[in-house]
């Protein structure tokens, strides 16, 4: 039950009626009433006086490229197996693409609930310059055990980008446009074809024919895929270099206030404000009156320690399952990341594989495998555009249908459906129109969730709630290339599977009893 908050608690405090169905959330959704109050006032500052300007925009490219390099290295991994298999001939080959997911695992877990504890700006930032620093040390492995060790740390910086990068951004941005938080998704299909494209460069040009024996390709003959990694790992230290030098990230007013540092996070309003040559009238003493005008005490550095390490519990976790609704909605959420994190690889990870296959029946060649990896990779990015349309999208009447729930049911169904049509194609014609299409539901329905998971959390515990949901997707991530492995990725057996998964994904989201579209995120 949605309720009307006191406004004679905060009277002469700001000239916002508290109660405005924009900002209001349903009661007691994980946070205290002080904090609620605050960051219905931060909204309304977002929202009518700072608004979309340069600091958003730019913020907009530079979380962009967390997305894009989680993405990078999930295909990159995914690219060069077929050129592992035939060099190195490791009894596993799917176990590169496990080494990742144990990387991912780490990551997500680590930064993720760090950006509650510490706030966001270190692991926003940090997380590229390891995953890059590591993807170029793996481009020079000389067998797959030491590939497997840094890939795996590789990971442990890309795992944290997409937990962190979406609830940064999410509060940096006004109410009418967190549909922007879906279009982000768009790097995440660039960072795709980016991948697939320098994987057609180099792999395509300086590999053993796909004909090869396994284990008797020297390595003089296949140095495609590392300068594959040589050249994406140079990519994501680009990335890096961007976001620490030349952008001035703030860092977030909601985690500060949850903090209880007011007084940084109107300093914060006012940069950001500046910067998009524009004015607000909150103060701090409007933050105050609040809390009965009492300001803060200010921390020493060994408090501030103290209260860091008294955060690692399970205190930004319990808020999370708070009242009867809430809980039933995280448990579906994660279940949904669990879901998907294991579907999406069991497709997607193998997928050269998978054409490798089609195209050695077919007499493509290793050429022909990557041009049509990078033709599925193009048809991603409309996806995220089709995203954009249908979140906000609603019809109300006698049955009212619409919003998140409805765009993420839709795309993951149709996602579950168009694999399921991929293992009865029968020739290479049918094998790419499946794919490409697969390629654009799935966008779609990662860009609806990416959007919904941060929406639906409170900022004190988004950070956590987001790397639970990251970690749980990583951790079912991790049986996909057992799956693949004991499951012969010669079949279609792997993909079956995840198409199987995608449905039960679906039905699921229909029973989530949080919307959050045209609802500013607390």
């Amino acid at each position: 039950m949605t309720e009307k908050f006191n406004t004679e608690k905060v009277t002469g405090a700001h000239s916002l009626e508290l109660g405005d169905p924009t900002f209001v959330r349903e009661e007691n959704e994980g946070v205290d009433k002080i904090y609620e109050l605050k960051s219905e006032l931060v909204n309304h500052c977002l929202q009518t006086e700072i608004g979309w300007g340069r600091y958003q925009t730019e913020l907009f490219i530079v979380s962009g490229f967390g997305w894009a390099a989680d993405n990078i290295w999930l295909q990159g991994v995914a690219i060069i197996l077929p050129q592992i298999a035939l060099e190195m001939n490791p009894p596993h080959i799917a176990f590169a693409t496990l080494a990742l997911y144990v990387g991912l695992i780490c990551g997500a877990t680590t930064w993720g609930v760090l950006a509650d504890i510490i706030g966001r700006k270190l692991s926003w930032t940090i997380t590229l310059l390891i995953a890059g620093v590591f993807g170029v040390a793996a481009g020079g492995a000389p067998n797959f055990v030491t590939l497997g060790a840094l890939v795996a740390c590789c990971g442990f910086g890309v795992g944290g980008n997409l937990p962190v990068d979406g609830a940064l951004y999410l509060e940096h941005i006004p109410q009418r446009y967190q549909w922007t938080l879906t279009l982000l998704s768009v790097w995440w299909a660039v960072g795709q074809l980016i991948a697939s494209l320098v994987g057609w460069v180099f792999i395509a040009n300086f590999s053993c024919p796909d004909t090869t024996i396994p284990g008797t390709c020297p390595r003089a003959q296949n140095n495609g895929w590392r300068y594959t990694f040589f050249t994406l790992g140079g990519i994501t230290l680009l990335m890096f270099i961007c976001r620490y030098f030349i952008f001035n990230l703030q860092e977030s007013s909601k985690y500060l206030l949850a903090k209880g540092r007011d007084e940084e996070a109107i300093a914060v309003l006012q940069r950001v404000a500046k910067k998009n040559g524009r004015t607000i009238t909150l103060t701090l003493e409007k933050l105050q009156a609040i809390s009965g005008g009492t300001p803060p005490v200010p921390l020493s550095s060994a408090q501030l320690f103290r209260r860091a390490l008294q955060g690692m519990s399970l205190s930004h976790i319990k808020p999370l399952f708070a009242t009867r609704r809430l809980a039933v909605n995280s448990t579906i959420t994660i279940w949904l990341w669990g879901l998907i994190g294991l579907a999406y690889p069991l497709y997607n990870a193998f997928l050269p594989i998978y054409l490798s296959h089609h195209s050695v029946s077919s007499g493509l060649g290793v050429n022909g495998t990557y041009r049509n990896y990078s033709i599925i990779s193009v048809l991603a990015i409309p996806g995220s555009l089709i995203a954009c349309w249908m979140v906000d999208w609603t019809r109300k009447g006698r049955f009212s249908f619409g919003g998140r729930k409805f765009a993420m049911a839709t795309s993951t169904a149709l996602t579950g459906i168009f694999l399921f049509l991929f293992t009865t194609a029968t020739n290479q014609t049918g094998v790419l129109a499946y794919s490409c299409v697969t390629s654009l539901t799935q966008n779609a329905m990662y860009g609806v969730l990416y959007a919904y998971t941060p929406e639906v959390f409170p900022a004190p515990h988004r950070g956590t709630a987001d790397a639970v949901c990251s970690a749980f997707n990583r951790v079912t991530g991790l049986m996909a290339p057992i799956i693949a492995t004991y499951g012969d990725l010669n079949t279609s057996v792997p993909v079956f599977v995840a198409a199987s998964l995608f449905l039960v994904a679906a039905s699921l989201m229909l029973f989530l009893p949080i919307e959050t579209a045209g609802k500013a995120a607390l």
